[in-house]
């Protein structure tokens, strides 16, 4: 059976690393499908091919396989999708997404939002989690706390886990 990795980016505002772009392109190494909500497609797709269309776009490195590998997007509103390489699910996510997993390939790696991702969690359907936590980088531009004026750029003092599975990350100026 097909691995279902998830990666999603925690951060503050809207910097990207030049080692979290290098760990992205790594992580998509033993990839051949993208998996999306229709929400996070609508701006994924549009935004990452021109990305991959542009060799001086300093992401252009992670925006061709972000390009290239076949997408899947799941939505109940779609009937078609408006999408080049990508096909479309729809109907029950527990069992489309168990079906997309038995196929075979490589792994499969969503970019969720919330609501994409908490299905998904709810049905017990993601094999691996890969978190970046970062105070100065999001990766797609939405900054959280929104507009900062001032780049803060943080150090991590401490990083502590937890029996339960988190972990606390301290960061100073």
């Amino acid at each position: 059976m097909r691995t279902l990795k998830l990666q999603m980016n925690i951060s503050l505002d809207n910097k990207w690393d030049d080692g979290m772009t290098k760990f992205s392109i790594d992580n998509l190494k033993n990839v051949d499908n993208i998996l999306l909500g229709r929400n996070t497609a609508e701006g994924f797709i549009p935004y990452w091919d021109g990305v991959a269309k542009d060799r001086k776009d300093s992401l252009y490195k992670l925006g061709r396989p972000l390009a290239d590998i076949p997408k899947v997007v799941f939505s109940e509103k779609l009937d078609a999708s408006k999408w080049d390489n990508a096909t479309l699910l729809k109907g029950d996510i527990a069992k489309e997404i168990k079906a997309l997993k038995r196929k075979k390939g490589k792994d499969i790696i969503v970019y969720g939002g919330d609501s994409f991702v908490a299905s998904l969690l709810q049905h017990n359907l993601i094999d691996e989690f890969y978190l970046l936590v970062n105070p100065g980088a999001i990766g797609n531009e939405q900054p959280t706390f929104n507009p900062l004026k001032n780049n803060s750029k943080l150090k991590l003092v401490k990083s502590k886990p937890f029996d339960c599975g988190a972990v606390l990350l301290c960061y100073a100026k």
